[in-house]
């Protein structure tokens, strides 16, 4: 039992923290970063009833719709919600990075919940499959959400089109991996290339979110010129 919980629980911190790390500019406080992880976890319980109403009362015709209803729409949605209202007005998001530090950190709180239930129903000899595939992805379907609420607080303007895309792009690349393990015989020669498309993307944004802190942060405390006389 102790084996299952600590190969459920280690991918998600080790990655929440190779994200957070990531934070060069005022990390953010880890008890916030935690609650939210928190968040992320109990939101496991509610998509769960969910997901059972529907295939109980068989509104689950096809694979199309499993992967990107009942799957995609439902975790990415819930995951948002969190964080675009529990987490974007609060203080401590004060920069454009942190929208990746909590995107994750949801995002993750619901995969190691997830995870620690699928190794006890099935076995700890999917440990790492799971790591490398499921929580893997999840933590970079956080990294883009929060990337594009990060964008859509801190950049002056239209935010509408950035909050759209926090929630749009991470549903259609979840649903695009759920179709692909749930709808192809096959599936193992198209999803580890989906994988590292996947790490590409999230770390590009990654590095772009850096960039706009480094900005924001030089318009937040300009350096003083020295006057000569």
């Amino acid at each position: 039992m102790l084996g299952i919980l600590s190969a459920g629980v280690a991918p998600g911190l080790a990655l929440l923290s190779y994200f957070y790390l990531k934070d060069e500019y005022e990390p953010e406080p880890v008890s916030f970063v935690l609650r939210t992880f928190l968040y992320g976890a109990l939101l496991v319980f509610p998509i769960m009833f969910i997901q059972h109403v529907l295939e109980s009362e068989h509104l689950v015709k096809s694979h199309l719709i499993d992967a990107y209803l009942s799957s995609s729409l439902l975790e990415e949605f819930f995951k948002w919600f969190i964080l675009f209202y529990a987490v974007y007005q609060h203080v401590e998001f004060d920069e454009p990075f942190d929208g990746i530090v909590y995107g994750v950190a949801v995002s993750l709180g619901f995969a190691t919940i997830e995870n620690i239930f699928y190794l006890l129903a099935n076995g700890i000899e999917h440990a790492m499959t799971r790591a490398l595939l499921p929580v893997s992805s999840h933590a970079l379907f956080g990294v883009i959400m929060g990337f594009y609420i990060g964008k859509a607080k801190f950049t002056e303007g239209h935010k509408a089109k950035w909050v759209v895309l926090s929630l749009l792009l991470p549903f259609l690349l979840h649903g695009s991996y759920d179709f692909i393990l749930i709808s192809l015989e096959h599936w193992v020669f198209i999803i580890f290339p989906f994988m590292i498309f996947l790490w590409w993307f999230g770390l590009r944004k990654v590095k772009k979110a850096k960039i706009l802190s480094a900005n924001h942060f030089k318009k937040r405390y300009p350096v003083q010129k020295t006057l000569h006389s």
